[in-house]
C-alpha cells in the first residue's frame, strides 16, 4: 500500500505530461502526471499485454483492473466498439485523467470508476457487480501480497460462466508464484504468452464459483 500510484490521493506534486500508445491497430495519445503508475511512457508489461492477447469479446462487459491513466480500458474499447469497457482504479488522479483520455480520443463506450481498495465503489456510477466476459489488466504487483490477492479475488470472481482474465506479471516479481496462488484459490491459470521477462496468464473463474 505504499507505492504512491496506490494511493486514492498522491501526494507528488502535479507535472502532465503526455505519452503515445502506437500498436498496429490503434494509436491513442493519452495525458499522463506524477502520482500515477508508469507516467513517462507506457510501461512494458502494458504493451506486452496489448501485443499478446486474442481479440476480446465483441460484445458484453469489460474490464481493467487497476487501469491508471487508461491505456489498457481505451485499447479494449477500440478493439471492441461493440462492447462496454469500464476501468477502475484506487488513484483519484488517475481516473480523472483516464476520463479525459477517453474524451480526447473520442472513445465513447469506455467509462472509468473510483474504487476503495476492497474493490467497493468510492463514487456512484454504474453497477461494478459483474459478470464481466473479459478482463485485461496489468495489476499492481508491488503493493504486497495480502493486498494484489484481495483486489484479484473480489474481480476474477466477477467474471463470467464463460469469461476470461488475462493478466500480465513479470517473471521476475512472481509471476509464476501468483499463477500457483490462483490455481490453489480455485482459479484455473494458464501461461498464455511469455515475453521479455513477462508471463501473461490466462484466468478463468472455474468449476462451481
Amino acid at each position: 500500500m505504499a507505492q504512491h500510484y496506490f494511493d486514492s490521493e498522491p501526494e507528488a506534486a502535479s507535472r502532465p505530461s503526455t505519452v503515445d500508445l502506437v500498436l498496429p491497430d490503434l494509436h491513442l495519445r493519452l495525458g499522463t502526471d506524477r502520482g500515477m503508475f508508469s507516467p513517462d511512457r507506457v510501461d512494458l508489461g502494458t504493451r506486452v499485454l496489448l501485443e499478446s492477447v486474442p481479440a476480446p469479446p465483441q460484445h458484453g462487459r469489460l474490464l481493467d483492473v487497476g487501469c491508471g491513466y487508461g491505456p489498457i480500458a481505451l485499447a479494449l474499447a477500440r478493439r471492441a466498439p461493440g462492447a462496454s469497457v469500464t476501468g477502475v482504479d484506487v488513484n483519484a488522479r488517475a481516473v480523472g485523467l483516464a476520463r479525459a483520455n477517453a474524451e480526447a480520443n473520442g472513445v465513447a463506450n469506455a467509462d472509468f470508476r473510483l474504487i476503495a481498495a476492497d474493490g467497493t465503489p468510492a463514487e456512484p456510477g454504474p453497477d461494478l457487480d459483474g459478470p464481466f466476459d473479459a478482463i485485461w489488466s496489468n495489476p499492481p504487483i508491488r503493493v504486497g501480497k495480502p493486498v494484489l490477492h484481495g483486489l484479484l479475488r473480489t474481480w476474477l470472481g466477477r467474471l463470467s460462466a464463460e469469461g476470461a482474465a488475462h493478466l500480465v506479471v513479470q517473471r521476475n516479481l512472481g509471476a509464476d508464484s501468483l499463477q500457483r496462488w490462483l490455481e490453489a484459490e480455485g482459479f484455473p491459470a494458464e501461461r498464455a504468452a511469455s515475453r521479455a521477462g513477462f508471463r501473461i496468464l490466462r484466468v478463468t473463474r472455474g468449476a462451481g464459483r
